[in-house]
């Protein structure tokens, strides 16, 4: 399990430096003249890394928001990620010493304070200084196996329901998640997804504009997207907002206790557990029909394959027809008796060749694989 998204914030005791080009301020011209211009506030910027990564810093007052992927920052992918929060923290550190703001601290207890609620009752909230956690991501990497694996794993994860939601396949059948019936994952949003797609999809066309189809860095996202295909690496993920971090107690940075987040994600990826599933090579009946020799045309064969399917969909037949009696006896070479009423129970337009059972297990780190090296501890 690793960390792949961070948001957070904190608030300091002194002013921030001004790391923005411009700003803004607002005007209430139904106020008098004196109190119309709200302070001014900052831009949020975005701090560039390499390889086209960024890290947004947003400062409002005495309040600095940060965001972003601390485990793609200054690299060309985040196949294998940071491991800790604090490697996270450590990341957004560096950045914003380079702007001249102090670092983000973990998070400090001082008590309780009393707020009122519209209610007209009253309730107790905790009085916590350092850094604050607003959205979290935590992935892994199982590797279910090559040549189309994965999108018949992801079919299958797609019939599971997870925290009583449904699986959604999306429709190009390279992903999975899990929503609510209008759509909305405002707690959590868990998916699961083709990682060797997604780095063909959104890396490497980016990378080869960038560097040159001949480039070193090219060439490696092309080796790392060929291990995925080769391992049918599927990719978890979990989406932890903020209702959902501070429902229980998890947005105080190394005040909470993160245990709870281990028990979550093995539960998520344990998902399968009640599935046996197969990837199977199939051929239609009219490919079926073809390899057994049994018609001599593709046209022979389609035509066999219609009564075929038309029977699957409730029609009768004359069976003292001569045409009838050729179809019928084409087919039930191949175990399709369209004499007898169709059990769409038993009854599949395909026709089996090879069954290959899927293994899961948690994704090897290539030999050539780079790993981060820009971390540094934390203040």
């Amino acid at each position: 399990m690793f960390f792949d998204w961070l948001d957070c914030y904190q608030d300091y005791e002194q002013d921030l430096p001004i790391i923005s080009d411009d700003g803004y301020c607002n005007v209430d011209y139904t106020a008098p003249e004196d109190e119309r211009y709200s302070a001014p506030r900052q831009r949020r910027i975005d701090h560039p890394g390499s390889y086209s990564t960024k890290i947004s810093v947003h400062v409002v007052g005495r309040r600095v928001y940060i965001s972003g992927n601390p485990s793609r920052y200054n690299r060309l992918d985040n196949l294998f990620g940071l491991t800790t929060i604090d490697q996270c923290v450590s990341v957004y550190n560096a950045i914003l010493a380079d702007l001249g703001i102090p670092p983000l601290v973990p998070a400090k207890f001082h008590g309780f304070r009393t707020v009122d609620r519209s209610d007209g009752t009253q309730t107790l909230q905790p009085i916590m200084t350092g850094c604050h956690i607003t959205t979290l991501h935590i992935t892994e990497n199982i590797a279910v196996g090559g040549a189309g694996m994965v999108d018949t794993y992801l079919k299958a994860l797609s019939s599971q329901s997870w925290r009583n939601r449904r699986g959604r396949l999306h429709s190009n059948g390279k992903a999975v998640d899990w929503v609510s019936n209008k759509g909305h994952a405002r707690e959590i949003y868990a998916s699961v997804y083709d990682k060797g797609h997604e780095i063909g999809l959104h890396s490497l066309e980016r990378v080869r504009r960038k560097f040159g189809q001949h480039s070193t860095e090219y060439k490696y996202l092309v080796d790392l997207k060929n291990y995925c295909d080769e391992n049918g690496v599927a990719r978890f993920e979990l989406k932890l907002n903020s209702p959902y971090l501070k429902r229980h107690n998890l947005q105080y940075y190394q005040y909470s206790d993160y245990s709870h987040l281990e028990a979550l994600f093995k539960a998520f990826i344990n998902l399968d557990q009640k599935l046996e599933v197969n990837h199977m090579d199939l051929n239609t009946i009219t490919q079926a029909l073809m390899d057994k020799k049994i018609v001599e045309s593709t046209k022979s064969a389609n035509i066999t394959a219609l009564y075929a399917i038309n029977w699957m969909n409730g029609q009768t037949f004359d069976l003292s027809k001569r045409q009838v009696k050729t179809h019928r006896a084409r087919l039930r070479q191949i175990g399709i008796d369209i004499g007898k009423p169709c059990n769409l129970l038993t009854f599949s337009p395909v026709i089996v060749k090879q069954v290959t059972e899927i293994t899961k297990a948690q994704l090897p780190v290539p030999s050539f694989y780079k790993h981060p090296n820009h971390l540094r501890l934390v203040a």
